[in-house]
């Protein structure tokens, strides 16, 4: 006995995969990469294929689109008095001088610290996977899982756009509509929501049982 710990073992060291569509568990073909689903027929892979590479790609995508979406107005408003174009920043300046703080940060939470929190801790995911890192595997499986959960919360611009535009009857009056920025934000969404569901987390389970073998 060498008094050495053995490393965990995995799923994948069991031969074992799960389906990404119903959750079946199932032992995999020896010797293949991926097979079938023997309850819903869908593809089965170990490992996302590509997983570090489409990842990159959507989020590099994210990064580019991030700079139109906080620079280019995501609303504007036509009235009587002229037309107001808002970008992010400035509606959070304006909630917070009118007096609705608890709004105020909020938006600038959701809209502006939400993203680039997810879009800087892919990265660094990302980059740790790369470099097989075994650094403390589970805090960076919990980053993930809460990057999963907070990601919906982003698209609070695009909400309150939607529901203003839905509100404001009175086109002789007034009218709102997006610009061009929430478009771009919502690109930037999109682009890491898919970014989080392209990432395999399994990835960092693997850099640690390289790094113990």
């Amino acid at each position: 006995m060498s008094g050495q710990a053995m490393p965990p073992l995995t799923a994948a060291d069991l031969g074992l995969q799960t389906c990404h569509v119903c959750g079946l568990v199932s032992r995999a073909p020896p010797g293949a990469h991926g097979s079938l689903c023997p309850r819903c027929g869908a593809a089965v892979h170990r490992r996302k294929r590509d997983s570090i590479g489409r990842t990159w790609a959507l989020l590099i995508a994210a990064y580019i689109l991030f700079v139109p979406s906080n620079l280019l107005p995501v609303m504007r408003t036509a009235s009587l008095t002229g037309t107001q174009q808002d970008t992010i920043m400035s509606g959070v300046v304006y909630l917070w001088v009118s007096g609705s703080w608890p709004l105020a940060a909020l938006v600038f939470f959701a809209s502006i610290v939400v993203p680039l929190v997810k879009l800087a801790s892919l990265t660094f995911l990302l980059v740790s996977v790369q470099r097989d890192s075994a650094w403390r595997p589970l805090e960076r499986t919990k980053l993930y899982r809460l990057l999963e959960f907070i990601g919906r919360w982003s698209m609070l611009d695009v909400y309150v756009i939607t529901i203003l535009s839905a509100l404001v009857q009175l086109r002789s009056l007034a009218t709102i509509s997006a610009g061009p920025g929430a478009i771009a934000f919502g690109a930037v969404v999109v682009l890491t929501m898919l970014a989080s569901k392209a990432f395999d987390p399994r990835l960092i389970w693997d850099t640690q049982n390289n790094d113990d073998a």
